[in-house]
């Protein structure tokens, strides 16, 4: 590890893992940990390449306005510090703006474009918003027995956490009774990962355990369900191998209550993490994409619905196409149970191989939501552009006339984006950022793309 010189460095911003961007007197790119824009700061530079090195910050000379006491006794760049949040030492309402700029970057430098519109970021509860979560199980000795938490910041450590900010309030309470019951289970260094998920009226708690359980641990398990009210399922293998340690437990559900649904779901099936973001972003959604009684919508990358069932409220027939055939049991489930089954079908599907022909088979549509993961669309984009390129001889197929598009990731959908702009002919007519992950580098977004 080498130490510089105690020269001082102005921040300029933030990258898209919440370090300070800041250039030194050669003029090389410093990455700075713990810094913030328009903050001038010392540092210890840990790694030299070329054209960039990579700090962290000894010295803090000129502090930001933005600057906050973060809020959670974990965070920080201390060894052992949780590696779940990266921004709370920012104001909550610098984090949007800097996620803005963010997504408004990618679009102009990936994508070569701009949206004619910047809606209003949407915003919501910066603390006890997480309903979803996937905890790190270890026991170490060292530390004297169980942890039960995220892992320390760049490391693979566990770490020791007591508390948890972000975490729902009563999924926070649990971390220390579940380090309790996990040490005093026979299998304690055989139980990996605890996945949560909240529903509207109950919190499930699915226990990864590499070997079969005993009766008495089984017996723990129940006991602490009644405890605390939680409800606890077992996962031997992959996702799909997760069932109730109780059959005759009730499913958990969330709410769109603006169209009036509840969904059913597994918890280990993919919901959002912020329930109450997930409602604003849907509203939006339908919002830009204005289903009309007459029109015929295919959302990709459906899921379990959430956006397909609301659009159904408004459109005449919704496709709603998924690459898990048993995540669209549960949808076609939603669907019946919502008494819009006669206006949504669904289809699985690798959309990573998407192709000209599978899009025209598809039939015609008005519309699309396409809410794609971390990937992108690429395929399904390329795709579209490739049977445009062919119009008119595709004469019985038109092209949606708008799309919006949900991303969870501002680099991908500005390369799809630039498809849809450049050579597919559309517009982007508006875009804007969703702060879905308060206190992460995390950046969600929507946009809207139209044509003539």
């Amino acid at each position: 590890m080498t130490k510089t010189a105690n020269e001082w460095l102005s921040v300029e911003s933030l990258d898209l893992e919440a370090q300070g961007v800041a250039h030194n007197a050669q003029g090389k790119v410093v990455f700075v940990e713990g810094a913030l824009p328009g903050e001038c700061v010392q540092v210890h530079v840990h790694r030299r390449k070329n054209n960039w090195e990579q700090a962290t910050m000894t010295v803090l000379g000129r502090e930001s306005t933005h600057r906050v006491q973060p809020l959670c006794p974990h965070f920080g760049l201390h060894p052992g510090a949780c590696g779940g949040c990266k921004m709370q030492h920012l104001h909550v309402g610098a984090q949007v703006a800097v996620k803005q700029r963010v997504l408004e970057d990618a679009l102009q430098h990936i994508g070569k474009l701009r949206p004619e519109r910047v809606l209003r970021p949407i915003e919501g509860p910066a603390w006890g918003y997480r309903d979803r979560a996937r905890l790190s199980v270890r026991h170490v000795v060292k530390k004297g027995g169980v942890l039960v938490g995220f892992h320390e910041r760049k490391s693979s450590y566990v770490a020791d956490m007591r508390t948890c900010k972000v975490l729902a309030p009563q999924v926070s309470a649990l971390l220390l009774p579940l380090r309790e019951l996990i040490a005093s289970m026979r299998q304690c260094d055989r139980l990996p990962q605890i996945e949560v998920a909240v529903g509207n009226d109950r919190t499930a708690l699915v226990l990864r355990h590499l070997e079969p359980l005993g009766d008495d641990d089984l017996d723990r398990l129940r006991d602490f369900a009644a405890t605390h009210r939680v409800t606890w399922w077992l996962q031997p293998k992959g996702p799909e191998s997760a069932h109730p340690l109780n059959p005759e437990q009730p499913p958990l559900e969330y709410c769109l209550p603006e169209f009036g649904i509840v969904m059913q779901f597994k918890p280990t099936d993919f919901t959002q993490v912020n329930s109450q973001i997930n409602r604003s972003l849907v509203v939006q959604a339908l919002r830009l994409l204005d289903p009309q009684p007459h029109e015929r919508v295919i959302d990709w990358f459906c899921g379990l619905g959430n956006f397909t069932l609301p659009i159904a409220t408004h459109a005449r027939e919704v496709l709603g196409v998924e690459g898990s055939e048993a995540l669209l049991v549960r949808s076609r489930e939603n669907a019946q149970r919502n008494g819009l089954h006669a206006k949504t079908t669904f289809a699985a599907r690798n959309l990573f191989e998407m192709t000209p022909q599978r899009l025209l088979a598809d039939g015609a549509t008005d519309k699309w939501l396409v809410d794609p993961p971390r990937e992108g669309a690429i395929a399904l984009i390329k795709s579209l552009v490739d049977v445009l390129a062919e119009l008119p001889s595709a004469a019985d197929w038109k092209p949606p006339k708008r799309i919006v598009y949900v991303s969870c990731n501002p680099a991908t959908l500005a390369r799809d984006a630039a498809l849809l702009v450049h050579q597919g002919g559309y517009r982007c007519a508006a875009a804007g950022a969703v702060n879905m992950f308060p206190h992460t580098a995390h950046v969600e977004s929507i946009a809207l793309f139209e044509r003539e």
